[in-house]
């Protein structure tokens, strides 16, 4: 089946927090942090959300908040970063559904967010990958796509305010994952 790559509306809504709760965790996504996560993902008229569809299912997804468009907290090092802040987005997830992986989705979810990142104004984007992600694959596709590692963080995920109904796939609500803090040049793609 073909699988096509669109930006993301508010009728995939559904879909994307099912599938990203069954990939990360239940309480990973709801509608109230879905919808401001798209609000956020808009800069100039261009979302810099995607989806992957397949036979009218929403097979995959990347979120990524517009430069200048979201808040630095702790877990982020802006003085190891190549730009200003102002200019860097942030990949926030990119999720495909565990039949679909190793087809290239995320890849092409990635460049789709890249492009209009970049059309946004970004210069660079951040994100916190999942150390512990089956294979550690998670890291290997955003290193593979030109990532560089600047970062651990332990303990990422535990007892987030944003998110404290959280349940990680691994680790249930005590979350002891690492997030690799890495960041991708747009131009040196």
């Amino acid at each position: 089946m073909k699988t096509i790559i669109r930006a993301l509306h508010e009728d995939d809504y559904k879909q994307v927090i099912e599938l990203g709760n069954l990939v990360h965790g239940d309480g990973y996504l709801d509608l109230p942090s879905l919808v401001k996560i798209q609000a956020l993902s808009i800069n100039n008229g261009i979302s810099a959300n995607f989806v992957a569809e397949s036979a009218g299912q929403i097979v995959g997804f990347r979120l990524t908040y517009a430069a200048g468009m979201w808040d630095v907290d702790k877990w982020c090092s802006p003085t190891l970063w190549p730009c200003d802040v102002s200019k860097m987005c942030y990949f926030k997830c990119n999720t495909v559904a565990e039949t679909l992986r190793g087809q290239g989705i995320g890849k092409k979810l990635l460049l789709s967010s890249i492009s209009a990142a970049k059309a946004q104004g970004a210069q660079a984007g951040v994100s916190h990958l999942w150390q512990q992600s089956p294979n550690n694959s998670a890291v290997g596709y955003f290193s593979s796509a030109g990532g560089k590692l600047i970062k651990y963080h332990p303990k990422r995920w535990n007892n987030i305010p944003d998110q404290p109904d959280y349940l990680c796939v691994l680790c249930g609500s005590d979350c002891q994952c690492t997030a690799c803090e890495m960041v991708l040049v747009f131009d040196e793609l």
